[in-house]
């Protein structure tokens, strides 16, 4: 699956029936349109997003933010323990310790390949 972006919103593009179906991620609202050329997924996914955003002003109502900066984690009772304690000791509140360890881990990730788009390795 391919992803593109415009504007702050995410799209994924997938294959069915025969065409390309380009559909805008990350919001309650369900914005999809159908394109026949790979080469021109960019070029429609952008104006979905416009589209959309001029459909939602002549609405007159907010279009969906794709993130609000608040989200749900689940984990074990286990790591939630660890990270609280890490958090404790280092002084911090829990969402400041999870903010600096989601902000460490992209850090360490920019500049690596997509893991999808590297070859396996030669036998």
């Amino acid at each position: 699956m391919k992803h593109v972006e415009y504007k702050g919103f995410q799209g994924a593009v997938s294959y069915e029936d025969g065409l390309l179906v380009v559909q805008i991620l990350h919001i309650t609202d369900f914005v999809v349109v159908e394109c026949d050329s790979a080469s021109a997924v960019d070029d429609v996914f952008r104006e979905l997003v416009d589209e959309y955003l001029a459909d939602c002003e002549a609405l007159g109502r907010e279009p969906n933010k794709p993130f609000k900066g608040t989200f749900n984690v689940r984990v074990s009772p286990e790591l939630h323990r660890q990270a609280v304690l890490s958090a404790t000791r280092h002084e911090q509140s829990l969402n400041s310790w999870i903010s600096d360890a989601v902000s460490g881990k992209l850090a360490g990730e920019r500049g690596k390949p997509d893991k999808k788009a590297t070859p396996p390795p030669r036998p």
